[in-house]
């Protein structure tokens, strides 16, 4: 079995795709990262890990060229799992790797890199915070040494799957939550300065089940969320789509979908300004 979680255009025009493979590696699954030129042919494939499990569900570019990757870990660190961060030269040699969390469960879903060099991290804790699962939130300097780690949520499930750093240098983070809102869970909206300090939160949705699971910034500086919200009425979810100001207040919502199954897993803005 192998999955791709995410993937990122090389400054060569080629690609570079991270995710899971438990075809190749050293046991279990590893993280697996894919560089192919601009028609999609490898030029190389790296794994990482170690006998147990370890995953990858985000890659980004780094400014010299090379590769920083963000997962989970049950082969190295305190827990089970901890939050694995592999940052790579351009041929994919590991530079560093860090592993980040406590003694129970802690993954990365997203990194980005800061305007200062570093790194911001997202995805969920059980090892910190107030309840069965917390956003996990962290920022590290270009070493991947922790500067600052900050969790949201209440004594319910909240999970973070997105986070970019905003116009004004703070950081928008984007997941669900079942500890706060309307409903059973609802879609979460964090808004934080540059230190990670809480400006603002937002929920969004009905006493049905809203989940995000992409957040991105607008041209206007308002907010773009992508995810999924359940129709009561069948069972199956629709993709979810809002549309915020800056101050994540709601300026519309659509949802897409048929009959089955339908989500929404990132969003972006569109050079003519609309969404894909």
């Amino acid at each position: 079995a192998d999955w791709g979680y995410a993937v990122q255009q090389t400054k060569d025009g080629g690609y570079i795709f991270a995710g899971i493979t438990s075809s190749f590696g050293a046991g279990d699954y590893d993280v697996y990262l894919i560089r192919t030129n601009a028609n999609g042919d490898t030029l190389w494939t790296k794994t990482y890990g170690g006998t147990r499990s370890d995953k990858a569900y985000s890659v980004q570019l780094t400014p010299k060229g090379g590769y920083i990757v963000a997962g989970n870990t049950e082969s190295f660190g305190a827990g089970d799992p901890n939050v694995y961060l592999l940052c790579t030269d351009a041929d994919g040699i590991i530079l560093w790797t860090n592993t980040y969390g406590g003694s129970i469960w802690d993954e990365a879903r997203q990194v980005q890199q800061t305007n200062d060099g570093g790194f911001i991290v997202v995805g969920n804790t059980e090892s910190y915070g107030a309840g069965r699962n917390d956003i996990y939130l962290f920022k590290t300097n270009a070493k991947g040494d922790t500067l600052w780690t900050k969790t949201f949520g209440g004594a319910d499930d909240d999970k973070g799957y997105s986070v970019q750093q905003t116009n004004d240098d703070g950081f928008i983070v984007a997941g669900y939550t079942e500890s706060f809102g309307a409903g059973k869970s609802d879609v979460y909206l964090i808004k934080t300065n540059e230190n990670g300090d809480t400006l603002w939160t937002k929920t969004y949705g009905s006493s049905s089940w809203e989940h995000s699971n992409s957040v991105q910034q607008t041209n206007d500086g308002g907010y773009i969320i992508a995810g999924k919200i359940l129709k009561l009425e069948t069972g199956n979810s629709d993709v979810y789509l809002i549309r915020t100001d800056e101050n994540g207040d709601t300026l519309w919502t659509k949802t897409y979908g048929g009959d089955g199954q339908d989500e929404g897993y990132f969003v972006q803005q569109t050079s003519e300004g609309g969404y894909i």
